[in-house]
């Protein structure tokens, strides 16, 4: 599969991302690598390598290493990019407009809009009052083959949180 080695920085999803987060999509490009395929090699998950990729997580020194192994980058030259950053940089979680105008980010938003009532609804059923943490919680994608056409399947294995009292 041939892919572009150059990242579109001044359109979303790549536009504002720092200089290291466009380095690594253009090397992740150039190997034709996928983020599992990343995450399995430096023992983390797709999802969370992905999020770190668009600057929604952040990489440890130690996992930036193990990355540039991975796409064949400098280390040196990774660390200084992330080094342009400084210590007080942190990662951006809240990405893009709202209501999203990507078709996928969009579905995404829609299902919880039309489904989201039922679901808070059974988890106070199954749970008690509180909420699903988005902050310990283990994201996965997979696909499910079905007749009617592959099925991709979203899990959010988020921890619960009760509300507190006092």
């Amino acid at each position: 599969m041939s892919q572009a080695s150059t990242i579109p920085s001044s359109i979303a999803p790549y536009a504002n991302l720092p200089s290291a987060n466009s380095k690594l999509f253009e090397a992740k490009a150039k190997k034709g690598i996928t983020f599992d395929a990343i995450a399995k090699a430096i023992g983390k998950d797709e999802v969370w390598v992905a999020a770190a990729f668009y600057g929604q997580a952040k990489f440890t020194e130690e996992e930036l290493k193990k990355v540039s192994e991975v796409l064949d980058i400098q280390h040196i030259e990774l660390i200084e990019l992330v080094g342009e950053l400084g210590d007080h940089w942190w990662p951006n979680r809240g990405l893009g407009p709202m209501p999203p105008t990507d078709p996928v980010i969009y579905r995404l938003y829609d299902s919880v809009l039309v489904y989201g009532t039922a679901i808070k609804a059974i988890i106070h059923e199954k749970f008690g009052d509180g909420i699903m943490s988005m902050i310990d919680c283990k994201v996965t994608v997979e696909r499910k083959p079905d007749p009617k056409g592959d099925r991709a399947v979203l899990t959010f294995g988020g921890k619960f949180l009760p509300y507190a009292k006092w």
